[in-house]
């Protein structure tokens, strides 16, 4: 009879959290041409983005509170299986509506790994240990979003926009055999009756004043993410007159610092401590924004300074957003799906808020992104000092 492990393995929670990402990520290729194929406009095409960001923010809200309650492994599973009937549908789908409709089921599903992932490794390790973990298993995950748009064009190349989504639905289901087989449920009985008899788990949360620090910085961390995500390729390939291969290339110096970061976090949040480790992270990426202030206003502002200066807010949130990420969902152990919740919707939130707010400034000038690119990195630096006198201790 085949027993389950006692904790899963790291690379379970790896691919499991990678699943939304990579459904994100492999699509982009083919919407450009999906308007004419499918007989409509492109603002409906974009809809299959828009939606499942949407989908994939609002939906983290729902697994969180009732993995607390009812455990981490029934929810990844159902989730999982979401996914799955989102990819199917895609990947059949006659009409746009339809191809929009099974993306919203892909979003809703897939963001199941991104919250259960979290709430997981707070179940198995103490809050400074958790930052090493998430660290570990975001600078893995991260090599899904880099090769997916590859993977995707290549795909849509050779044999067609579909087989994208056929090459997702494979992938997810063995992401959930390898679920069924190896994880365990992480959430004991004791918390899960005491989640249950809890008359709101949001409320909880929300009272604590230390919950909003961490929520807040990270959210405005991931606000200069996207922010630059939103503006940098119209700066450099419209603004700045180069080809967008350019913006390919250079994106890699992100990646790699991004990861630097975690790997950085993975190896001495532990010793450190969250918070400093936080603290350190703000700083970094305060150095980076005002550096790259600095280099727009003295027009030094080049894909090399634009990314080297990106690069640097990179490697700082490569370290502060894994411990933010721990530290609020530590501020109630008994409700760590719940704080994953809040803590990744609003991520998301300030993220596409930013990303728009750049794309319906920008017209001449870099200036839209320089300025909400440094506005964030200073928020998210003076939040975190604020919180730590006011709340915590560094």
């Amino acid at each position: 009879m085949w027993n389950k492990p006692e904790k899963p393995p790291l690379i379970i929670l790896i691919v499991a959290t990678a699943v939304g990402p990579l459904a994100i990520n492999i699509f982009l290729p083919s919407m450009p041409g999906l308007a004419k194929e499918l007989n409509t406009s492109y603002s409906m095409v974009q809809l299959t983005l828009s939606l499942y960001l949407a989908g994939l923010s609002v939906a983290q809200l729902l697994y969180g509170p009732l993995s607390d309650r009812y455990g981490r492994r029934p929810l990844m599973l159902i989730g999982l299986g979401i996914f799955l009937a989102g990819a199917l549908t895609c990947a059949l789908a006659p009409t746009i509506s339809v191809l929009i409709a099974g993306r919203i089921l892909q979003a809703i599903g897939g963001c199941a790994g991104l919250v259960l992932g979290r709430a997981i490794v707070r179940d198995l390790y103490d809050r400074n240990r958790s930052a090493s973990m998430i660290a570990y298993i975001t600078m893995a995950m991260v090599v899904a979003p880099m090769l997916a748009p590859t993977i995707g064009g290549l795909i849509d190349e050779w044999l067609g926009w579909r087989y994208s989504f056929y090459f997702v639905l494979a992938f997810g289901g063995l992401v959930m055999l390898g679920c069924v087989f190896f994880l365990p449920e992480t959430n004991d009985a004791s918390r899960r009756q005491a989640a249950s008899e809890a008359r709101v788990g949001f409320s909880g949360l929300l009272g604590v004043p230390a919950f909003y620090s961490y929520t807040l910085q990270l959210s405005f961390s991931s606000a200069v993410f996207f922010g630059f995500l939103g503006g940098a390729p119209y700066v450099v390939v419209k603004l700045m007159g180069y080809p967008p291969s350019t913006f390919g290339f250079y994106f890699i110096i992100i990646s790699i610092f991004y990861m630097s970061g975690n790997f950085t976090a993975a190896r001495i949040s532990t010793k450190v401590g969250t918070d400093r480790m936080i603290l350190y992270g703000t700083a970094i990426s305060l150095v980076g924004g005002w550096g790259l202030v600095a280099c727009y206003l003295s027009g030094w502002l080049t894909p090399l300074t634009l990314f080297g200066n990106m690069g640097l807010i990179a490697l700082g949130n490569g370290i502060s957003i894994t411990n933010g990420i721990a530290g609020a969902i530590s501020i109630d152990p008994g409700q760590a799906g719940t704080a994953s919740g809040i803590s990744g919707f609003t991520q998301m939130a300030f993220g596409a808020m930013s990303s728009m707010l750049v794309g319906s400034l920008l017209v001449n000038t870099a200036t839209p992104l320089v300025a909400v690119m440094a506005i964030g990195v200073t928020v998210s630096f003076a939040i975190h000092i604020f919180g730590a006198k006011m709340f915590k201790q560094l």
